[in-house]
């Protein structure tokens, strides 16, 4: 196996400082990114799903990011077997996975999620529910399949964002992330290509944006001031990796602009190569131009310590180890604040104290039969 020493000193020495988000200080820079697992039957996390995000945080990871988390809306989601974050037994197993993690000596914030359009007819947990989204649209040029949302289904949804937030404070959560990428609800309003609205929720990037910030303004209120407000965006969809919110920086802050001043603490700014530039003319990755427009705290991340795309993964393919001196290098010069690891971490729960104590010779491949199972 390649060992990659020239990068281990440094990397003890950079990813080991501690962070303040708001009021949470993170023991250290790396973050466990969300990955949906489907391993909670009746949207119930259990003792295995406490276990495999202790694991990681009894290792070294400083802030954990649960996968998905469906918000209380009948919309919301399409699997029986991924977390819910409402009712009183889902709560309440969450409850313990936030236990567990603090007593492991990590931190951990829900991630929110509403998956609009990509809801398809008939899918659990409420299989006569619609799908919704700004327009019906479950990506561009396509035809409406869904609901339009009106403007009592944009409330509703707030409120169901809101609630979740409140409780996750309430149960104990360090903070919480609101998912606004991958082309799921909030970013479907956020995009052209799937927002067609010619009232106050559509048509410029200032009104597309109006429904993400309502939510995020929703959720700063139901939570006290100190507790961190996280929200995850992205260029690509799922429905289309090429796909831009923005194609120069200022069209990337006029979108930014309005969340920010809602009462976004920390931007995740997703990826699927960290290293790749973000616009023409400056190496910024789109982390790297959220700090610089909103002065926000960001975090990294795609395919940190991989040499593969995570895309390919869930159609089978594995990747190598990489090294990560220039991920290095651009968190020595501030250009985001925290790294969050995927696939590497789910791989390995020991990633995080293997970088941190130098034993880069003991990283694994990543192997995509991984995901079958919650280790």
């Amino acid at each position: 196996m390649t060992t990659f020493a020239p990068a281990a000193s440094r990397a003890a020495r950079v990813l080991s400082r501690p962070v303040r988000l708001n009021g949470l200080t993170v023991p250290n820079r790396i973050v466990m990114a969300p990955m949906t697992r489907k391993f909670s039957p009746g949207g119930i996390p259990g003792a295995d799903v406490r276990s495999y995000y202790a694991r990681r945080a009894a290792a070294g990871v400083g802030l954990i990011v649960t996968e998905g988390t469906y918000v209380g809306h009948e919309s919301a989601g399409e699997s029986g077997r991924v977390p819910l974050f409402h009712g009183e037994e889902q709560l309440a197993g969450w409850a313990k996975v936030a236990e567990e993690v603090h007593a492991a000596g990590g931190a951990i914030v829900p991630q929110l999620w509403h998956i609009g359009m990509v809801r398809k007819p008939g899918q659990r947990p409420y299989p006569d529910a619609p799908a919704i989204g700004p327009s019906g649209l479950v990506t561009a040029g396509a035809e409406p399949t869904g609901k339009t949302m009106t403007h009592k289904d944009i409330d509703d949804v707030i409120g169901a964002f809101a609630r979740a937030a409140a409780d996750a404070e309430r149960i104990g959560f360090d903070g919480v992330e609101i998912h606004g990428a991958h082309g799921y609800l909030l970013d479907q309003f956020l995009w052209a290509g799937t927002n067609r609205r010619t009232d106050a929720y559509g048509g410029d990037a200032v009104a597309r944006t109006r429904f993400a910030a309502e939510v995020v303004a929703a959720v700063r209120e139901a939570v006290s001031p100190e507790f961190p407000v996280i929200f995850r965006y992205s260029q690509w969809k799922q429905q289309d990796y090429t796909a831009r919110l923005a194609e120069t920086p200022g069209e990337l802050e006029a979108v930014l602009t309005p969340l920010a001043e809602a009462g976004v603490d920390v931007f995740h700014a997703s990826t699927r190569r960290y290293w790749q530039p973000e616009f023409d003319g400056s190496d910024l990755n789109l982390a790297g131009w959220t700090k610089k427009l909103t002065g926000k705290q960001v975090i990294t991340v795609g395919s940190v310590g991989l040499d593969g795309d995570f895309i390919n993964a869930f159609q089978g393919e594995s990747s190598s180890v990489k090294g990560i001196d220039n991920l290095l290098d651009r968190l020595e010069a501030d250009e985001f604040d925290l790294v969050a690891v995927g696939r590497a971490l789910l791989q390995d729960p020991e990633w995080a104290a293997k970088v941190l104590t130098d034993r880069f010779d003991e990283l694994k491949s990543y192997d995509a039969s991984a995901l079958a199972t919650l280790s």
